[in-house]
């Protein structure tokens, strides 16, 4: 008996995206890249602003690799 198997994401909509990952590692190479020109600015010589520019930073990366998890799910 030949059933079908299930694909992972085809039961999601839209048409299949392409993943290029030298594109994904470069976003977020970049996106990291801007962590450590984080510094303490003069209204705030102990850092303590920094934390959330970081955690910012860090959401960003974090939603480029989920699309991209997603993207390739559907594939």
């Amino acid at each position: 008996m030949n059933t079908p198997i299930p694909r992972p994401g085809a039961h999601l909509p839209g048409p299949p995206q392409m993943v290029d990952p030298d594109k994904i590692h470069a976003e977020v190479d970049e996106l990291l890249a801007g962590l450590g020109a984080l510094g303490a600015g003069e209204d705030d010589p102990h850092g303590h602003g920094q934390i959330p520019r970081q955690a910012h930073i860090l959401e960003r990366a974090h939603d480029v690799l989920v699309q991209a998890l997603a993207t390739v799910d559907k594939i």
